[in-house]
Order: C-alpha cells, then sequence, then structure tokens
C-alpha cells in the first residue's frame, strides 16, 4: 500500500496494490499493521457502511460531536466520486480548510479522515457505491452537518448546485462559523 500525507494533519491517501490475472483480481484494502507504520495510527475499526448513489448525489458533509466523533476510511468499489474532509478541530491552524480527492473503482484511492472533520462526498458516476469502516458507532442525536455550500469553506463542487441532489437536513446545515461557536462539537 501507499500512504500520502495530505495538507490537513491526520488526514490520509491510501492506495492499495491491485494484483490481477485472467480470472480477476485480488487486493488488500485494509491492514493493521501497514496502516500503523505508515501513519503511526491504529484506529479501532468498529462498523463497515455502505451506501450507493446515483450521479450528482452529495451526501454531507456530516460529523457526530464530542465522545461520538468518528475517524472513517472511506473508498469507492464502484464508480467515482469527489471525496472531501473539512478540519473543523477548534485551535488548529487548518480550521476551516479541505481536502478534496477524487476516489474511484479504477484508481483505488481512499481516504483515512482522522474524528473532529466534516465528511461528505458527490457522486460524478452514474452509480456510485461508496463504503467506509469507522471507529465509533453511529448516534443520531450526535450527527451534525455542516453546509456543503458554505463560502467560509468554499468548496469547489465539479456538478453545479442546481444539478446536485441532497437530503433535506444537508441543505439546511450549520455554518462554520456556527461550528466554531460551538467548541465541544471537536472535544472527546
Amino acid at each position: 500500500m501507499k500512504f500520502t500525507k495530505t495538507p490537513l494533519e491526520g488526514v490520509w491517501i491510501v492506495e492499495p496494490k491491485r494484483f490481477g490475472d485472467a480470472r480477476g483480481y485480488f487486493m488488500e484494502t485494509f491492514k493493521a499493521s501497514a496502516f500503523e507504520e505508515a501513519t503511526g495510527l491504529r484506529p479501532d475499526f468498529v462498523q463497515d457502511n455502505e451506501s450507493m448513489s446515483t450521479r450528482g448525489v452529495l451526501r454531507g458533509l456530516h460529523f457526530q460531536k464530542g465522545e461520538f466523533s468518528q475517524a472513517k476510511l472511506v473508498r469507492v468499489s464502484r464508480g467515482r466520486v469527489l471525496d472531501v474532509a473539512v478540519d473543523i478541530r477548534h485551535g488548529s491552524p487548518t480550521f476551516g480548510q479541505y481536502v478534496a480527492v477524487e476516489l474511484s473503482d479504477e484508481n483505488l484511492r481512499q481516504l483515512y479522515i482522522p474524528r473532529h472533520f466534516a465528511h461528505g462526498f458527490l457522486v460524478l458516476s452514474d452509480v456510485a457505491q461508496f463504503q467506509y469502516k469507522v471507529d465509533n458507532i453511529y448516534c443520531p442525536q450526535s450527527e451534525v452537518t455542516l453546509r456543503f455550500d458554505d463560502l467560509a469553506v468554499g468548496i469547489d463542487w465539479p456538478i453545479a448546485k442546481e444539478e446536485m441532489l441532497l437530503s433535506a437536513k444537508d441543505l439546511v446545515g450549520m455554518s462554520l462559523d456556527d461550528v466554531k461557536a460551538h467548541p465541544e462539537f471537536s472535544a472527546d
């Protein structure tokens, strides 16, 4: 596996190696020892999730606050998405900054997103199957949404807002200023 640091502390691009022949292919999508050796981190994943979405669907930008915060390792097993992580760690020198990485079934990239980051993705292909590991359980009462179009964050989405499909809760997320007013969001 290849591990690449991003400009945001703790966010990593992970690229597994695919071994193929006439029968198909094999690849390790996660190996704790290799991950720890490369990143110095050893997440304890407790749940795997999968979603399927169509072109233009934007899911996010989600995070869970406080003790229910989650680290994630995300990947696409079918299709293509633009995956985004926004630093919402109070006191971080990169607070409010984001990393955007295209993940696809062709480039095999994965993105590791530590706790206290808002996360979302926009589907760029006709269909995308999105898979992610999390290190904490889902708690609906602790889920918060950061607005996908907050000008203070300034994400450059490659699909026009009018062509996006969002849930009702994602359309009315908090602003970065609202998140900044709640330092408890980034405290475990």
